[in-house]
C-alpha cells in the first residue's frame, strides 16, 4: 500500500500541497496572537482572534462542502491558495509598514477559516478520484501524519520566526501557499463537478451531508457518541489536566509537558494507522479508544506527576487517531462520489459542534468540585460513551452483502452502503 502511494503522482502533489498550506497556518495561528499582544498589550483582544476563527469554521463548514460537490475540486483548491495568499500578503505589507489595526487581523483569521471550511471538503473529494479505495485508508493515515507533524512544528517555528521579526511568519506562510498552488496546479486528476438544477445554498444542500450521516445506523452512532460525546469529554479531560498540572498557571512546564504528549500521540497515530489497516476493525478501536479514556480520565484523579499524566493522554490520543482515521476512510469509501464534500462538511461539522464547550465544562467542575471529581464526573460521560459504543448493534460496521452470517470478522470489514449510492471509486 505504501509503495503504491508513494508510486501515485496526484496523491504526493496533494501531500505536498497540504504540507505547504498547513505548515503555514500552524505557524501564523501562534504568530497571530503574538501580533495583537504586541500591538495591543490586551488578552481579550488576542483572545478574540480564536472565537471569531471558531465562529467562521462553524458558520461556513456546510456552504463549504455544498461548493466543493458544485465546483470542479481542484479548480475550487486553486482558488482557495490564491484567496488566501491574497489575504496573508496584505497582513505582511500591514506588518512590515508598523501599522496593524486589530480589525485587519480579525478578518485574516476570519478570511483563512473561512477559506479553509471551503478548501477541506474539496481536498477530501478529489482524493477520492486520485486513491484507490484499498488504499483509501493508508491515505488518510499519511494526510493525518501529515497535519500532526505540522501542528507539532509549526508553532515552533512561528515563535521562532517572530522572535527575529513579526512579519517572518506571515512572510513564510505566504511562501509556502505560493509552493501549495503549484502543487495543486500540477495535479492531472479531475473531479467531475455536480450540475443539478435549483439553489445552490438552499436548506435541502446544506443538510445533505447531515441527512446521509444520519439515514446510515453506523455512521450516526458513532459521530453521535465518538464525534459528539468523546470529543466533548476529551477536551475538557485535556484542559483539566493542563489546569490541574501547570499548578493553575503557576508554571507553565507541567502543562506543557502534557499538550506535547498529547501532540506526539497523535502523530504516532497517524504513523502507526497503516500498518493496523484502521478500516478494518472500527469497532474494535473506536471501543478501545473509549474505554482507555475512561481508565486514563479515573488514573488522573489520582497521578500527580506530569510524566504519567502526559504518557496516558499521549497514549488516549495516539489511540484516537487511529480509531479516527479507520472511520475518516468508511466515510470516504461508503459515500458517493458526487456527495463527499457535503458529507466530509457534516461530519465535521457534527464533530467540532461541541469542542468549544469541552474546556468551559472541565473548568467548570475543577473550580466547583476540585480536579479529583472533576475527572470522575469525565470518566462517568467517558464511560456512557464507551458502553454505547460496545454494546450498541449500530455501533458496528455493516458486514459487505453476501459475507457470511458467522464469519468472525464480519464485524470488522468496512461498511457498505446497501442502497447502492456508494461506489469505491467516483
Amino acid at each position: 500500500m505504501a509503495t503504491a502511494l508513494r508510486t501515485n503522482r496526484d496523491f504526493r502533489l496533494l501531500w505536498m500541497s497540504g504540507l505547504f498550506a498547513v505548515l503555514g497556518t500552524q505557524m501564523t495561528a501562534l504568530a497571530l496572537p503574538l501580533l495583537v499582544l504586541r500591538e495591543t498589550g490586551s488578552a481579550v483582544q488576542a483572545g478574540a482572534i480564536g472565537t471569531v476563527s471558531v465562529a467562521a469554521v462553524l458558520i461556513t463548514m456546510l456552504p463549504g462542502g455544498v461548493m466543493a460537490d458544485r465546483v470542479e475540486r481542484r479548480r475550487l483548491m486553486r482558488l482557495c491558495d490564491v484567496g488566501s495568499f491574497c489575504v496573508v500578503s496584505a497582513l505582511v505589507v500591514a506588518v512590515w509598514t508598523g501599522h496593524v489595526p486589530l480589525i485587519l487581523v480579525l478578518l485574516v483569521a476570519g478570511a483563512g477559516a473561512v477559506i479553509g471550511s471551503f478548501y477541506g471538503p474539496a481536498v477530501f473529494g478529489l482524493m477520492r478520484s486520485v486513491v484507490p479505495a484499498d488504499e483509501m485508508g493508508t491515505a488518510t493515515a499519511r494526510l493525518q501524519a501529515r497535519t500532526a507533524t505540522a501542528r507539532l512544528v509549526g508553532p515552533l517555528i512561528g515563535g521562532g520566526l517572530f522572535s527575529l521579526h513579526p512579519v517572518l511568519p506571515f512572510l513564510a506562510e505566504a511562501v509556502g501557499l505560493l509552493l501549495s498552488t503549484l502543487c495543486v496546479a500540477l495535479v492531472r486528476t479531475r473531479s467531475r463537478a455536480e450540475s443539478r438544477a435549483g439553489s445552490v445554498f438552499s436548506r435541502a444542500e446544506l443538510t445533505a451531508g447531515v441527512s446521509f450521516l444520519w439515514k446510515l445506523p453506523y455512521l450516526r452512532t458513532v459521530l453521535l457518541v465518538f464525534g459528539l460525546g468523546m470529543n466533548f469529554a476529551f477536551g475538557a479531560m485535556t484542559f483539566t489536566a493542563l489546569t490541574v498540572f501547570s499548578s493553575g498557571g503557576r508554571s507553565g512546564l507541567g502543562g506543557g509537558t502534557v499538550v506535547s504528549f498529547i501532540s506526539v500521540g497523535a502523530l504516532a497515530g497517524a504513523l502507526l494507522a497503516p500498518r493496523l489497516r484502521p478500516e478494518r476493525r472500527t469497532w474494535a478501536l473506536t471501543a478501545a479508544t473509549c474505554w482507555f479514556c475512561v481508565v486514563t480520565a479515573l488514573a488522573l484523579a489520582w497521578i500527580r506527576v506530569p510524566l504519567f499524566a502526559g504518557l496516558l493522554c499521549a497514549a488516549c490520543m495516539c489511540l484516537s487517531t487511529v480509531a479516527s482515521i479507520g472511520f475518516l476512510s468508511t466515510l470516504l469509501t461508503v459515500t458517493p462520489g458526487d456527495r463527499v464534500g457535503r458529507v466530509q462538511s457534516a461530519a465535521g461539522f457534527l464533530s467540532s459542534l461541541v469542542q468549544p464547550f469541552g474546556p468551559l465544562a472541565g473548568g467548570a467542575l475543577l473550580t466547583a468540585f476540585g480536579s479529583r471529581t472533576a475527572f470522575g464526573s469525565i470518566a462517568a460521560v467517558l464511560a456512557v460513551s464507551a458502553a454505547v459504543v460496545t454494546f450498541a448493534p449500530s455501533a458496528r460496521p455493516v458486514p459487505p452483502p453476501g459475507e457470511a452470517a458467522g464469519d468472525e470478522t464480519a464485524a470488522d470489514e468496512p461498511l457498505t452502503d446497501r442502497t447502492g449510492a456508494g461506489s469505491p471509486r467516483p
